[in-house]
């Protein structure tokens, strides 16, 4: 397990040198919210919509919520992630691993890019209607 563990955070570092990650760490500044289940994907009521983690995507990639919904980002895959605003939005998330979570709750219409800064290609889209 430790030998994985060194892998794991040596093939972390060179992604992150590779893909230009200003490698900070802070905590969540997303807004906060109570834990809730979702469902992957657009969502018209008021509840949380969940965006898996895993095979180095987001899935969905490209989601529709209403203002004042809760997205959470639970990761699936063995390695760590983050979640960070590129525009339209403010938020970015601490790394994560398998199982961690990240939330924000929308609170303006319009459209968000995100990304995770640690795998270049995987993008994100947040539609707010």
């Amino acid at each position: 397990m430790r030998r994985s563990l060194v892998l794991l955070l040596a093939a972390a570092a060179l992604v992150a040198a590779g893909c230009g990650s200003n490698g900070s760490s802070s905590t969540s500044t997303g807004s906060s919210a109570p834990a809730s289940t979702g469902s992957s994907g657009s969502s018209g009521g008021g509840g949380a919509v969940t965006v898996d983690m895993k095979n180095i995507q987001f899935e969905p990639k490209d989601i529709t919520v209403n203002q004042g919904q809760t997205i959470t980002w639970k990761n699936l895959d063995t390695v760590d992630h983050d979640v960070v605003a590129q525009s339209g939005a403010t938020f970015k998330s601490d790394q994560f691993g398998n199982g961690g979570t990240f939330k924000f709750t929308a609170d303006k219409a319009g459209k968000i890019d995100y990304v995770c800064t640690l795998h270049p290609g995987m993008t994100g889209t947040i539609t707010v209607r």
